[in-house]
């Protein structure tokens, strides 16, 4: 498949990349969730700051994998890495703001604010890597390539 050809999947192969990248997602998931647990447990800060820490860690782990593993990708890095990074352009601010508004002023615990901004980062992202990032280079690398 050409880099410019819309990658054409079964409904069984949608099904699994999203599988695979959920599952992929989780072990980012781990690095998040550890991360900000030591962060805050450890440092005492306000909610904000060891979520973006965590978040930062989180997000360059799963790029590099899913691009690799669950899409497949030959796509030049730099630039998906751009369009990944205008996504968390706008979701970390306001996971960011909103997160730390419950935490701070409705008083819910920070481990549920950031369950539930987890979960809606896992479909947000696989949504917007599946058809902005990726739309067009799914399965074009050398991976792919060889059917495996």
């Amino acid at each position: 498949m050409e880099m410019n050809e819309k990658a054409a999947l079964t409904p069984k192969q949608n099904f699994f990349q999203a599988v695979k990248f959920a599952l992929f997602s989780a072990t980012a998931g781990i690095i998040q969730a550890v991360s900000f647990a030591v962060l805050n447990e450890t440092m005492n800060w306000q909610y904000w700051p060891s979520y973006l820490i965590a978040l930062t860690l989180s997000v360059l782990y799963n790029f590099t994998i899913n691009r690799k593993f669950t899409f497949k990708s030959a796509a030049n890095v730099p630039i998906a890495m751009l369009k990944v990074f205008g996504f968390y352009l706008v979701f970390t601010p306001v996971s960011t703001i909103l997160g730390n508004f419950v935490k701070e002023n409705l008083g819910i615990n920070e481990y549920i604010v950031l369950a539930v901004t987890m979960a809606s980062n896992l479909i947000l992202e696989f949504l917007f890597c599946r058809f902005v990032v990726y739309k067009n280079s799914i399965n074009t690398n050398e991976q792919a390539k060889k059917g495996e």
